[in-house]
């Protein structure tokens, strides 16, 4: 039986783990934790935010993951927005998903993701 999802990988390209550390540590206020030994030797990094894990590994032919995405829930979407534009993200609203409010940004290497927070149904 599922109990729980442990962590979503996403591929990335040969040597861009600064830029990744940058992005994911220093915009989406993710901290990057170490990897194994054994696995920090094949490139890549790890962060995390509370239970959520976002794992990039690194793949020699890489190419952006554009549909297939994470959907990471958020507090404070707008403000969430706003921090990601001004890092240099892009923000693209999505209005399609009812009781949410949600956009799509991609990382610096091209990956697409999700951000989403719940809408409060109004009585």
């Amino acid at each position: 039986m599922l109990t729980a999802v442990d962590h979503v990988q996403l591929a990335a390209p040969v040597g861009c783990e600064d830029l990744l550390r940058a992005y994911y540590a220093d915009v989406l206020g993710m901290e990057e934790i170490p990897k194994p030994p054994v696995l920090a030797a094949r490139g890549g990094c790890w962060f995390r935010a509370g239970a959520v894990q976002l794992h990039l590994g690194i793949e020699a032919d890489f190419r952006p993951a554009k549909k297939a995405h994470p959907g990471l829930l958020v507090k404070d979407i707008e403000a969430y927005a706003e921090r990601l534009a001004a890092g240099g993200a892009p923000v693209v609203w999505d209005h399609g998903l009812p009781g949410h409010r949600r956009f799509y940004s991609e990382d610096p290497v091209g990956n697409r993701l999700e951000f989403l927070e719940p809408v409060c149904p109004t009585s």
